[in-house]
């Protein structure tokens, strides 16, 4: 079953798509619609929040391409509202995140979780859902820092309108215990109740459970600044319990080929809803063709008219050929100005020859999304073992990592992929160095989460590469420096003041976007 967030039932657990998504808790909460739990199907509910969980239009769409991609220079635009690569702000770009996913990634997998967790019936599914919303609340409190978790999306359950902020370090102690717990508890003898629906791995519990201890391999290793010792242990729990072992393993939630879903988030809102605002980054472009990189030709086209969007005549898919890609440099506008794009260094006459992303593979509107893969796996195995937390061999799990993303772009639309040969050759002009291993590896990683922004962003800062070169644009709210974190919603100042004004006086700058989260020590 593919992603069709259009299913009447879905639309109903999930009625803000599409809309200004309500912030008021205690609106939310006394919602005269909210289905009840007689007629429920809760099944269907746990298909809804993994759609939520992989993304929609509406915040991947602010959050992971009009800031994380520009951030993280994987893509660059000259468009005022494209906020991320100058560094400029937007209160509602940055809660868009939260503003979809508190009141239908996190209610809908809370309330799955509380009907199933006594049910002896449905344990499996229980902690498949546990595994879940772990995942949704990492993301959740990597973007923003300290986050209603213990209380959150149980208004509805239990009336709890305000929500506490939880401190970051002790959300990621819980998400720990709740990956641990679960992935022990899953049956592989017990009946399968979710699969029909269950969209990832069809509720297979063999793979749920590598699922979790991936995830917990994730969450050990964005310790390394703040707490190297816990960090370590979990690392260590995770490879013990069984991580992705393959590219078949990787968690991948699929979507229809159509302009009306909204869960086709980053390949519809690049090819149909905002196909001309974006080009692909000079610095992404340029670090592909320095080091022969054959991903290059399936990340980036160069199309005759990148405005048409898809669906309308003259859509172009353009010319994919790897000599032809030409980046452009990130904090560039039309304004006619000293920032104009016009007086980038070497440009090219014409911003239409500027690269767009790959419309054969990641700019589709039935793109799959990809949560948590099997590349990413090998390569945070790879620092593990440079750090020394693990046995094996850092150049070993390296090569292996970078062989898997290479690989997985058949699984990104890639007629034919990338051969042998040619990640041999790559492998053998851009070998694991010992003296460079952190840049190497977590550059990357960095590749390989090209359209997984939310990753990109924190893997970025917990490592500090790739060595990505800053922009000082006029009116930026950092200094010139890449954000750090997201700010709150601005609603949250007067609808939950306590505890929104106790999470901030946590944070040593202030609700800005250059304050620091938990583990990204300074």
């Amino acid at each position: 079953m593919k992603s069709k967030i259009f299913l009447s039932t879905l639309i109903i657990a999930g009625a803000c798509l599409g809309t200004s998504c309500k912030k008021n808790f205690e609106t939310i909460n006394q919602d005269p619609n909210h289905i009840t739990p007689e007629i429920q199907d809760y099944n269907l509910l746990l298909s809804a929040s993994e759609v939520y969980i992989g993304g929609t239009d509406y915040d991947t769409w602010r959050n992971g391409l009009i800031y994380g991609a520009t951030m993280m220079q994987h893509l660059a635009s000259t468009q005022d509202y494209w906020n991320g690569d100058k560094y400029t702000y937007s209160a509602g770009y940055n809660s868009a995140f939260w503003d979809r996913q508190y009141p239908n990634g996190v209610a809908d997998i809370q309330e799955v979780i509380n009907k199933y967790k006594d049910d002896a019936t449905k344990q499996n599914a229980y902690n498949i859902a546990r595994i879940l919303r772990v995942f949704l609340f990492q993301q959740m409190t990597d973007l923003y820092g300290d986050v209603p978790y213990s209380e959150a999306g149980l208004g509805y359950i239990s009336k709890v309108t305000y929500p506490k902020y939880d401190k970051q370090q002790d959300i990621y102690t819980s998400l720990h215990n709740e990956l641990k717990a679960a992935a022990t508890a899953l049956s592989a003898t017990a009946t399968n109740t979710v699969n029909g629906t269950e969209m990832i791995y069809k509720g297979d519990v063999t793979l749920w459970k590598k699922f979790a201890y991936t995830e917990m391999l994730r969450l050990g290793m964005r310790l390394t600044k703040i707490d190297a010792t816990t960090g370590k242990a979990w690392v260590q729990e995770a490879i013990a319990g069984g991580v992705f072992t393959s590219n078949t393993d990787n968690a991948i939630l699929k979507h229809e080929a159509n302009t009306t879903d909204a869960a086709n988030a980053y390949g519809k809102v690049l090819v149909y809803q905002d196909p001309d605002a974006s080009r692909v980054s000079k610095t992404f472009i340029d670090l592909l063709k320095n080091t022969s990189d054959p991903r290059l030709t399936y990340i980036a086209t160069v199309a005759t008219n990148p405005g048409v969007s898809y669906g309308s005549s003259g859509f172009d898919y353009g010319d994919t050929t790897a000599t032809k890609q030409v980046g452009m440099p990130n904090g560039y506008d039309e304004l006619n100005g000293a920032t104009d794009i016009s007086k980038a260094l070497n440009w090219p006459g014409d911003i239409k020859k500027y690269s767009i992303v790959n419309r054969y593979t990641y700019a589709r509107v039935d793109a799959p999304t990809f949560l948590l893969t099997y590349a990413e796996t090998k390569l945070l195995m790879s620092e593990a073992a440079y750090r020394g937390w693990i046995s094996g061999d850092a150049a070993t799990y390296y090569a292996d990592g970078v062989t898997a993303a290479m690989q997985q772009m058949t699984q990104n639309g890639a007629a034919t992929g990338i051969s042998n040969a040619q990640i041999s050759a790559y492998l053998t002009k851009n070998a694991y160095n010992a003296a460079t291993a952190l840049q190497q590896i977590n550059t990357q990683y960095w590749i390989a989460t090209f359209l997984d922004e939310y990753e990109a962003w924190s893997n970025y800062r917990r490592s500090g590469y790739p060595a990505l070169t800053q922009v000082n644009y006029f009116g930026n709210v950092t200094n010139g420096t890449i954000p750090r974190r997201f700010t709150y919603p601005t609603s949250e100042q007067t609808i939950n003041t306590t505890n929104y004004n106790d999470a901030v006086s946590r944070l040593s700058n202030g609700d800005k976007m250059t304050s620091r989260v938990w583990w990204d020590k300074q």
